[in-house]
C-alpha cells in the first residue's frame, strides 16, 4: 500500500465526508465564523468608564525603601513631613502638671510598674457592717477610689504582660479582689437603703399627718386631744 502524506489523508476525508449531503440541522455549524450569525452582545454596565491617568508604579504608593511614591500629586503633597530629632540634647523638655489628675491613676512613685510588695501591702475590705453608718457622701466618693484603684491595677497589669516581666501577677490580682469586695459591699449598703426607702413611702401613703404631694410641709401634726 503506498504511503501518503498528511495532505492527501485530510483531503480524502473531507471528500468522504462531503460526498454525502448533511442534514439541514447541522448546515449552519458547518458554516465558518464569518458567514455565521453575528453574536449580538451588551455590556455590563451602562455608564461611561473614568479615564485616570494609570499609575505604572509597581508599588502602588509610597515606599520608604525604594524612595518611590505616586506620579499624581496628592493634596498633601506641599506639606513638608517632620524630622525626628536624633540627638538628645536637642529634644525638647515635656513640661507636666505635677498637680494633674490623671497623676491619681499611678502609683505614690508615680511608674508605669508597682514593685509586688507594693501590691501586697493592702489592708482588709470594708465590711457591710461599717459602710452602713456612712452618709452618702462617703460611699460616694469611696466608690470612686475603688474604681481608681482598679484601673491602676488594670493598666499595670497590660503594662507588665507587654513587657513580659513575669511577676507581680499574684499581687494584682489579690489586691484588685479586695477593691471589689469593697465595692461589692457598697452596693449592699445601697440597695438595703433603697428598700428602706421604699418601704417608708408605702407607710407614709397610708399614714394621714403624711402629705407627700410636695405642696406644703410633708409632716403636718394633728392636735392632741387633751383629757
Amino acid at each position: 500500500m503506498p504511503v501518503r502524506s498528511i495532505g492527501q489523508l485530510s483531503r480524502s476525508c473531507r471528500l468522504y465526508f462531503f460526498s454525502e449531503t448533511p442534514p439541514s440541522f447541522l448546515i449552519p455549524s458547518l458554516l465558518s465564523p464569518a458567514v455565521s450569525t453575528p453574536i449580538r452582545t451588551s455590556k455590563f454596565s451602562t455608564s461611561r468608564p473614568q479615564r485616570f491617568p494609570r499609575d505604572r508604579n509597581p508599588s502602588r504608593g509610597v515606599s520608604a525603601v525604594r524612595r518611590t511614591g505616586p506620579r499624581e500629586p496628592l493634596s498633601v503633597s506641599k506639606l513638608p513631613l517632620p524630622q525626628p530629632v536624633l540627638d538628645p540634647s536637642k529634644r525638647s523638655q515635656v513640661l507636666v502638671d505635677e498637680n494633674h489628675g490623671l497623676w491619681q491613676f499611678f502609683n505614690k512613685e508615680r511608674t508605669a510598674l508597682s514593685k509586688p510588695e507594693d501590691d501586697y501591702a493592702h489592708g482588709r475590705p470594708w465590711s457591710a457592717e461599717e459602710l452602713r453608718n456612712k452618709s452618702w457622701e462617703d460611699l460616694h466618693s469611696l466608690w470612686w477610689v475603688c474604681v481608681k484603684e482598679r484601673n491602676r491595677v488594670a493598666t499595670q497589669s497590660v503594662e507588665r504582660a507587654r513587657l513580659k516581666a513575669g511577676y507581680g501577677d499574684f499581687e494584682a490580682q489579690r489586691r484588685d479582689t479586695t477593691v471589689r469586695r469593697t465595692q461589692r459591699a457598697i452596693k449592699q449598703v445601697l440597695t438595703e437603703r433603697w428598700y428602706s426607702w421604699e418601704d417608708a413611702r408605702k407607710i407614709a401613703r397610708a399614714d394621714s399627718e403624711v402629705d407627700l404631694s410636695g405642696n406644703g410641709p410633708a409632716y403636718k401634726p394633728q392636735d392632741l386631744e387633751v383629757t
